[in-house]
């Protein structure tokens, strides 16, 4: 019997069926991940992460919410978020004489957001959400754009953690994306597979400082489909190097390490080929990921390569060439929460709640 589940994968539709209910039930699967798809109203929402925390009361339900062009769940209620860049803007916007005061207007509008934002997901049944974008705007990356707060990393590593406060106000962990730093390459690694000519000393002391001044405040991590030259010829989320000596060993990371999404083939080239998702998976968990998230393949061939994955893995974990780390697993189910949820009635009446609304630029 497995001691990890380590997948994060995806439904179809708005409700469960019986296959995904077979899946979510698979000891391999650890995650669930929400997109606009599976949005058709809050009641529906709740409704399905009922269902799901029926079947699996340890699933970690999660989504891609930022704000701004990064929100899954945009009506019925649900606050439309800015972008991260309208957060770092107001750090200079100093009231007449008050030095600083920009700065202080900035950090409270973050917690703000990140409030509103946990509070909103958690009330529908949503446990975690991949946010923030620590990647520095080098005005590269248009992948990246108004997700990131600021070119400066002390503007972003301070923003960020105080929209980490937020979040954790209403009982939510983190996610630092995309380490050590997507914002200086131009590709898209949705589609192609970027590559960054920097030395390590140069993305240390800059895209990747965040990582070390949040090191004790990140829950957990998700690595970028870039390559960095200079450092390794692997993508960051199969290496070894960054993962394993850099991010933990340097940095002192002590979290979960996430994969971004492996169901891009962008995603999945190394050394000059495409890796089957079953590669990719394991690869990645070889290299020091703790969950490895397959998108967007439920509603492809009824889901079939999701299926060949479990299975497939399962098989690789008896053969010896996947071992479960029960350290992973405890990582894991420290993302949940651990505090029950605030209902929506309760909190759209909240004095708290709407104060974090009035602070939003």
């Amino acid at each position: 019997m497995t001691l990890h589940a380590p997948l994060i994968l995806d439904i179809a539709g708005t409700t469960l069926t019986d296959v995904d209910r077979r899946r979510l039930a698979h000891p391999l699967v650890g995650g669930m991940i929400l997109f606009g798809r599976n949005w058709q109203s809050r009641t529906q929402l709740a409704e399905l992460c009922a269902e799901v925390k029926g079947l699996r009361p340890d699933m970690l339900i999660a989504v891609d919410h930022e704000g701004g062009r990064v929100q899954r769940f945009r009506n019925d209620g649900f606050t439309h978020l800015p972008p991260m860049r309208a957060l770092g803007a107001l750090w200079g916007q100093d009231e007449k004489g008050q030095t600083g005061s920009g700065v202080l207007k900035a950090c409270e509008a973050a917690t703000s957001a990140g409030f509103v934002l946990a509070s909103e997901l958690r009330a529908c049944g949503v446990d975690f959400s991949f946010t923030p974008v620590l990647d520095l705007d080098h005005g590269e990356s248009g992948v990246i754009g108004d997700r990131a707060f600021a070119r400066d990393p002390r503007v972003v590593s301070l923003l960020a953690r105080s929209l980490m406060q937020g979040l954790l106000l209403a009982g939510m962990g983190n996610c630092g994306k995309h380490f050590p730093g997507h914002g200086a390459v131009k590709a898209d690694s949705h589609v192609a597979l970027p590559v960054d000519k920097r030395s390590l000393k140069t993305i240390l002391a800059d895209d990747a400082q965040p990582y070390r001044w949040l090191g004790s405040v990140l829950t957990a991590v998700m690595p970028a489909h870039v390559i960095y030259r200079q450092v390794d010829s692997r993508p960051a989320g199969f290496s070894p190097r960054w993962l394993q000596d850099i991010l933990r060993g340097q940095l002192g990371f002590q979290g979960v390490v996430c994969t971004d999404d492996l169901s891009m083939a962008a995603a999945r080239q190394l050394e000059g080929r495409t890796l089957s998702y079953t590669e990719a998976v394991i690869t990645a968990l070889q290299a020091g990921c703790d969950l490895a998230l397959l998108c967007n393949r439920s509603s492809v061939d009824g889901g079939r390569e999701l299926d060949e994955v479990l299975d497939q893995l399962a098989e690789a974990q008896l053969k010896g060439r996947w071992i479960p780390c029960e350290i992973s697993e405890e990582r894991r189910l420290n993302l949940l929460p651990r505090a029950p949820a605030r209902p929506w009635d309760e909190l759209m009446r909240s004095a708290d709640y709407m104060q974090a609304l009035d602070r939003l630029p």
